[in-house]
């Protein structure tokens, strides 16, 4: 069972997700929060698989309340994807750099919802290229000079093309067709660069990327 845990302000919204989650076979809601301390409490207390955040909430809004569940090494394994009004929220680049796995509208379809949460468990990309490059748009208007990533020694040639054909916004099928590869080689090789260098997930991916040096604006042409 996929054990799920919902943080949004508006009880509406927690009641529909909750009655089109708790429908599924394989998933279970283990809780719901009002605000992102509420969200953190019940997190420390259920460790759920993937919590629903919203960004905006009282008292501890979802990005503070993300970082305390990405920042705890006892909550490692628990994957947090951001709900946002509109695609383009200005919080979502903030989002990925503490450390959730992705994002969703709101009004996202019910079957994108579930297929999200079930990406998520299984260490998928929940951002799909179109978002995944915004994201680099984004990295690109904020970047500074990349200080040298010693961790990138670690890494094989082969896994730092890897990593910057993720940094570019490439799926794993992309990345197999580049380098002439099956997707399930590509799957590994991001596995194994995720591995080495304690990347949470494919978004954070992207982020030591770009903070590396490894990719750099304009890349995408």
């Amino acid at each position: 069972m996929i054990r799920v845990a919902l943080a949004d302000d508006q009880s509406l919204v927690r009641a529909g997700f909750h009655a089109l989650l708790a429908a599924q076979p394989d998933i279970e809601v283990v809780g719901q929060a009002a605000d992102g301390e509420q969200a953190l409490a019940l997190v420390r207390e259920q460790r759920p698989d993937v919590v629903l955040m919203d960004i905006r909430m009282p008292v501890l809004d979802g990005l503070a309340a993300t970082r305390g569940i990405t920042g705890d090494p006892a909550l490692g394994e628990v994957k947090v994807i951001m709900l946002t009004t509109f695609e383009l929220d200005e919080y979502v680049f903030e989002a990925i750099r503490s450390g959730a796995s992705g994002f969703l509208v709101k009004d996202t379809e019910p079957e994108e919802l579930l297929r999200a949460v079930r990406a998520v468990v299984g260490g998928d990309a929940l951002l799909s290229p179109g978002v995944t490059r915004r994201l680099i748009a984004e990295f690109a208007a904020r970047s500074r000079e990349p200080a040298p990533a010693e961790a990138l020694a670690e890494l094989t040639e082969r896994e730092r093309e890897v990593m910057a054909l993720v940094g570019m916004g490439l799926s794993n099928q992309e990345i197999a067709r580049r380098l002439v590869v099956s997707p399930l080689t590509a799957k590994t090789h991001v596995s194994r660069t995720m591995v080495k260098l304690g990347a949470r997930d494919r978004a954070q991916l992207v982020v030591l990327a770009y903070e590396s040096g490894l990719v750099r604006p304009g890349w995408l042409g």
